[in-house]
């Protein structure tokens, strides 16, 4: 009589699949940083992580599932939300920008590598592009609900709020000052809260603030 098959996975086999998984991204990581992610291969990150190419494919969804899995940290981490929670707690504006400035810096700095690098490429593949675009989306979604409670205080321009709040606090403002020209987190931080202050809070009040 044939026993009956079991269904339990064995733990011995669930840490090889794990570690398959990370030799994978690891390689991968690699490979689109020091080349781009639209002219790496899946046979090359295969040959990288020491795998079969059908096992990049088994284990991580192809190039486009590695790029998603690659950036879900990102997509996971929750400055944005702290932020934001703080925000709808203080009546002051420039406060208010303070914690923007501080949780978009604290996601560039913590996720430099993925937003300066591989989020700036050009994937070319519309599967990758759409994680691509999932992390700009979350930026967006914090600004937006920073948007949300400037609009609520006096002394708030609001004219094109959202555009102005991600042209200081957006992905391009972290990249162009710290990976660009050099500033340090301290100063870019420093010199977008300023900025912004002075361009969305009315002359008076930062005379008061003053």
């Amino acid at each position: 009589m044939t026993a009956p098959t079991s269904r339990y996975r064995s733990p011995r086999r669930d840490d090889a699949a794990a570690a398959t998984r990370t030799a994978i991204l690891d390689a991968a990581r690699e490979l689109f940083l020091a080349r781009g992610y639209a002219a790496v291969t899946v046979p090359e990150i295969a040959k990288a992580a020491r795998v079969a190419t059908q096992t990049v494919y088994a284990s991580a969804g192809g190039k486009s599932g590695v790029l998603t899995a690659l950036l879900q940290p990102l997509l996971d981490d929750t400055s944005a939300a702290t932020a934001t929670a703080e925000a709808r707690e203080t009546a002051d504006p420039r406060r208010v920008l303070a914690l923007a400035a501080a949780g978009t810096r604290r996601v560039h700095e913590t996720h430099r590598e993925l937003l300066h690098s591989l989020v700036r490429q050009a994937p070319g593949e519309p599967a990758a592009q759409l994680a691509v675009d999932d992390a700009v989306a979350k930026c967006l979604h914090g600004l937006t609900a920073i948007a949300e409670r400037l609009r609520e205080l006096p002394g708030v321009r609001t004219d094109r709020l959202i555009d102005t709040l991600y042209f200081f606090f957006g992905p391009d403002a972290w990249y162009g000052l710290v990976t660009t020209r050099g500033w340090t987190f301290d100063d870019a931080e420093s010199w977008l809260h300023d900025a912004a202050c002075r361009t969305l809070l009315d002359p008076g009040r930062e005379r008061d603030a003053g």
